[in-house]
């Protein structure tokens, strides 16, 4: 099956890359709200995100992937360098703006640059701690045919982590983490908390009477 994959990857590149890549970056927004323990899913939101991770992302990645590799040949260390720093300066803050800005514009909004302007900032800081050690093993090992594909493996938990940041979170990898762990309450709140709810449960009938006003 390896086998057969790759050789169809080779046959198609730009159509298996771009639709594995989307179809990640789509599954990362079911992640999240099934992490989010939703009563019923929001279809529509997959559906937006999946829209703009095809129309653009996968695209674009496949694109600049090809790009950096004309420009920057081989896999040397001052050639994977090169890649890594015009990546994360120039490809990086676009892919998350054009994410934020995207699915705001498919869901109608009348500012569609809100959710950019509160947590563009905090999300490309946290990309810094993950995608410079994604990128770096994709143009050091992972061969220009499939590295659209590798990208959207590591975009599968980055696109969980930004439908979070844009929903619920503020765009920081603690908000993020609090989401995954929420912290257990100590054994005294929730102590206090069962001792709370019984004496409500306990109220005499007398004090409820009393706490009505008299009919006149």
């Amino acid at each position: 099956m390896r086998t057969a994959f790759l050789r169809h990857v080779r046959r198609f590149p730009w159509v298996t890359n771009v639709t594995l890549y989307g179809c990640l970056f789509a599954g990362g927004d079911f992640v999240h709200q099934w992490f989010s323990h939703r009563e019923k899913m929001d279809w529509s939101h997959t559906r937006n995100v999946a829209v703009v991770a095809f129309s653009f992302h996968g695209n674009f990645n496949f694109f600049w992937m090809r790009f950096l590799e004309r420009r920057f040949p081989g896999n040397s260390a001052g050639m994977v360098m090169r890649k890594l720093l015009l990546d994360q300066t120039t490809a990086a803050p676009l892919a998350t703006s054009v994410f934020y800005t995207g699915v705001s514009f498919l869901e109608g909004k009348d500012d569609i640059t809100e959710d950019w302007r509160e947590k563009f900032l905090n999300t490309y800081k946290t990309g810094l701690m993950f995608w410079p050690f994604m990128q770096f093993l994709n143009f050091a090992f992972v061969p220009l045919y499939v590295r659209t594909t590798f990208t959207g493996c590591c975009a599968f938990v980055w696109a969980t982590f930004l439908c979070f940041s844009r929903q619920s979170g503020d765009g920081t990898a603690g908000a993020a983490l609090a989401w995954l762990f929420p912290p257990e309450k100590s054994e005294a709140e929730s102590t206090k908390e069962n001792s709370n709810s019984k004496e409500n449960m306990d109220v005499p009938k007398e004090a409820i009477v009393a706490s009505k006003p008299a009919q006149k």
